[in-house]
């Protein structure tokens, strides 16, 4: 596998998020940590993808596939721009959903080079007709594209380039066991420490020239809900008040006011947050409930529940599942300064 030269980031060709505007994703790129040195937390699972990627390139060989799966924003797409930096390859990004058909697949597998790497984000969401294309793509590397229809129809077969495909899902569950076992690496990213945020927080905060003291990003840290993109937002946001009111220096008192005045409270719970647990608690007494009819009293969809809204809830104590349905604890009624009911003080 030929190693580029260190200096110019490796070429990457992203298909994700064709809508977003173009400052939020240069925002975003600019903060991404470069190497596995930069990238903070995740101790366990950096250590082993330094010996993987150390082993294939001794053996000249590309990485095996990769699988990552996390809740949003813990550094899944991260990673895999640093593989590829580590390896000294290019990078191709897209997302499930926009892999409609095979024919998308194969105009992007025959572009790909030698050892390059090739992200999907949300894998989960292939369609079962690209997933099945992709399985002697990932054994063999070998694609097979259907020509004609009816009794004369025939399959074409494409040699691919050795490549490495890594896999991004917050809902690891709904990968099929067949697309799951062909991923020789499996990490699952993990919240973050109050510290490693912190760190985070401070690390941004220097690339963006922006003074923070440590009261400030101690207080950036602890609302963030453990996850790095939403300390990077939140950090963007009590920015702008520094420059209003402090003169552009984040200190502790300046971050309270901005986070106050965002409607996030010191135990890092946004409005929607506390829109579900005060649907839990005042509409049905504690639970236990579906998360359909949860779904149903705050106005959201099933997937923002249970992907973006309950992990951190259930991280932090203030609801659990169970066989039943939602329950919310104790820690959520002392929360919202309600009185648990005696029936749900039975299950709690």
């Amino acid at each position: 596998m030929t190693k580029l030269p260190e200096g110019p980031a490796p070429r990457e060709e992203s298909l994700l998020d064709p809508g977003k505007a173009a400052d939020d994703v240069q925002f975003e790129r600019g903060l991404r940590p470069q190497t596995l040195d930069e990238f903070t937390g995740q101790e366990a699972l950096k250590s082993n993808l330094r010996v993987f990627i150390e082993a294939a390139r001794k053996r000249g060989e590309p990485l095996d596939h990769c699988l990552f799966y996390s809740p949003p924003g813990l550094g899944k797409t991260t990673l895999a721009h640093i593989i590829a930096r580590e390896l000294g390859v290019n990078l191709r990004s897209t997302s499930g959903p926009t892999i409609s058909r095979p024919g998308d697949l194969a105009a992007i597998l025959t572009d790909l080079g030698k050892g390059d790497v090739f992200f999907i984000d949300e894998i989960h969401r292939l369609s079962p007709m690209v997933e099945e294309s992709l399985y002697p793509v990932m054994e063999d590397f070998n694609l097979y594209v259907s020509t004609g229809k009816g009794p004369g129809a025939s399959a074409l077969k494409l040699s691919i380039e050795r490549f490495t495909l890594i896999g991004a899902t917050t809902r690891a569950g709904l990968l099929t066991g067949p697309m799951r076992d062909r991923f020789g690496i499996v990490g699952n990213l993990s919240f973050y420490a109050p510290g490693e945020l912190e760190a985070i927080v401070r690390r941004s905060a220097a690339i963006l020239g922006i003074p923070v003291d440590g009261e400030g990003a101690s207080e950036i840290a602890r609302r963030c809900r453990a996850t790095p993109r939403i300390a990077n937002r939140l950090l963007r946001r009590v920015r702008d008040f520094a420059e209003v009111r402090s003169r552009g220096r984040i200190t502790g008192e300046v971050a309270r006011f901005a986070l106050e005045r965002l409607e996030v409270d010191p135990f890092g719970l946004d409005a929607l947050d506390r829109k579900l647990l005060s649907a839990l608690v005042q509409k049905f007494n504690g639970g236990p409930v579906g998360v359909d009819n949860l779904a149903i009293s705050v106005s959201e969809e099933i997937d923002t529940l249970t992907d973006v809204i309950e992990p951190f809830l259930i991280q932090c104590g203030f609801m659990a599942r169970t066989p039943r349905g939602r329950v919310a604890t104790r820690k959520a009624f002392a929360h919202l300064g309600v009185e648990p009911p005696a029936q749900t003080l039975e299950l709690l």
